[in-house]
């Protein structure tokens, strides 16, 4: 058997702001470990043996706008893959693993899909492998699988599974989807033994997802269809038909197809559920994170430069400066360059109210870092005035920027180490350590580096408008209008 492992690498995970955000989201931070939650996804199967044979190049089904940071994340963990499926607009997870699905099949093999969301964390790889070998051997009989979290307490915040008859040694039928309980409920749920957390992992044959796409959700199935039929390779991507993905129905993988399986078997496919005790979090929150983090002594998860005096059950994240919490308990403090969030523990829902507040006064900080990746490298804007910007510039060995022109502002250059090749209108020349120069207003102009070091450089902007839509591009190796 052939396993393929699905990554869904959608969402915004504006509850884990400021670290998250719209253009940078929590499945490419590291944030429980050296690896980003995507990468760490990525080589979770590594090492399965004895079961099916794991292609080694992920399907990852992504939003457009972090598709060269997940490329990127990708090869730098030797997963390099041309399959990045690249979503024109969010339609859920049915839809995503259509796509996935569709893509899988191209070539007449109908291989068993692994869909594992990008922001989840498993602790325990051995028990997650030998839960994916046990649901293998199910989904390969044409069984729709899913494995439901073994409940370590009463959650409110997750729906749950109602486990059926045993069906085989450590599966069981569905027998029900429930929403999010209250408080009595979830400790009721606890008690009885039957019922696990919905994780939004699963396991089937992309054969069968689309037998039972087509009699579940036929518009759906149509609609992905036609976006593949219209899809056109982009190096690492698949850029699918835009106009027709836009027509298609949203809608989760449980509601679409899963809940329809439960307690029935009126397709002709069976719905199991594999229990699944791998020390499991999909991060939801910043509790979520403390719960799972090493603690001192006093229960308190600090990272980066941090000092604490009297502090107790905390979360304390610094990024670029020093950060000091003295008597205080159970708060959350997340410092970043362009953003401070401190608030209650027990209150990290609310996180995302701000993120409301943020994008209906259309701030900066809802969707972006003040250090921006790009795919030759990564700007930082340190500083900023009415008519001036300077940015931090570095460009990765080999790579180059696009071949542009600005309408409203002037571009000084300093080289503060490596080699810079400038193109500034009809000259092309080199600058290396110490030196700079001036792009007129208007000037035709392209920054390269030929080296096999990092060029990082000063960039001082000045002109009436500084926006980054300033740009007219004229030549781009990525792609890019």
């Amino acid at each position: 058997m052939q396993l393929q492992p699905v990554i869904l690498s959608g969402g915004s995970g504006t509850r884990l702001w400021p670290l998250s955000r719209e253009q940078y989201p929590k499945q490419l931070l590291a944030l429980a470990g050296d690896d980003t939650m995507l990468q760490a996804t990525a080589t979770r199967l590594d090492g399965l043996a004895g079961v099916c044979e794991v292609d080694d190049r992920p399907i990852v089904v992504c939003n457009e706008d972090y598709r060269f940071m997940t490329a990127e994340q990708l090869r730098a963990i030797g997963k390099a893959t041309d399959r990045i499926i690249l979503e024109p607009v969010g339609r859920n997870t049915a839809p995503a693993l259509t796509l996935a699905a569709l893509l899988s099949v191209e070539g007449g093999e109908d291989p068993l899909l692994l869909v594992m969301p990008a922001d989840h964390v498993i602790g325990n790889r051995t028990a997650f492998q030998q839960a994916v070998a046990t649901g293998a051997a199910q989904a390969a009989q044409g069984a729709m699988v899913t494995f439901g979290i073994v409940p370590e307490h009463a959650e409110t915040g997750y729906g749950y599974i109602r486990c059926g008859e045993a069906c085989a040694d450590g599966v069981r039928a569905i027998a029900e989807f429930v929403e999010k309980p209250d408080a009595a409920t979830a400790q009721a749920y606890l008690a009885s033994g039957d019922y696990l957390w919905n994780s939004g992992i699963f396991l089937v044959r992309a054969g069968t997802w689309l037998n039972a796409m087509a009699q579940l959700q036929p518009s759906m199935l149509a609609a992905c269809e036609r976006s593949m039929a219209g899809h056109r390779r982009d190096t690492d991507f698949v850029r699918v038909d835009a106009a027709a993905f836009r027509e298609c129905p949203s809608d989760s993988i449980d509601y679409a197809v899963m809940e329809h399986l439960a307690g029935r078997d009126n397709l002709g496919i069976a719905g199991v559920v594999v229990p699944l005790a791998a020390e499991w979090s999909d991060l939801g929150a910043w509790d979520a994170l403390w719960q799972i983090a090493d603690k001192d002594a006093q229960g308190n998860a600090c990272q980066g430069d941090v000092l604490v005096e009297d502090v107790q059950g905390s979360l304390v994240i610094a990024t670029d400066r020093m950060v000091a919490c003295v008597g205080v308990s159970d708060v959350v403090v997340i410092e970043t360059p362009d953003a401070v969030m401190v608030l209650d523990k027990s209150r990290t829902q609310e996180v995302k109210k701000i993120v409301a507040r943020l994008k209906a006064e259309k701030r900066p900080q809802a969707s972006a870092h003040r250090k921006i990746h790009r795919p030759w490298g990564y700007y930082d804007s340190i500083d900023h005035g009415e008519r001036f910007q300077v940015k931090r510039i570095v460009v990765n060995p080999g790579a180059s920027l696009s071949l542009q022109m600005h309408h409203h502002r002037a571009e000084h250059w300093i080289v503060v180490s490596g080699t810079a090749r400038v193109t500034r209108g009809e000259e092309t020349f080199l600058l290396s350590e110490n030196q700079s120069t001036y792009i007129p207003l208007g000037t035709t102009h392209r920054l390269e580096n030929p080296g096999r070091l990092p060029l990082e450089m000063i960039e001082v902007q000045s002109g009436s408008y500084l926006g980054e839509d300033d740009i007219v591009r004229f030549e781009d190796t990525y792609g890019r209008q």
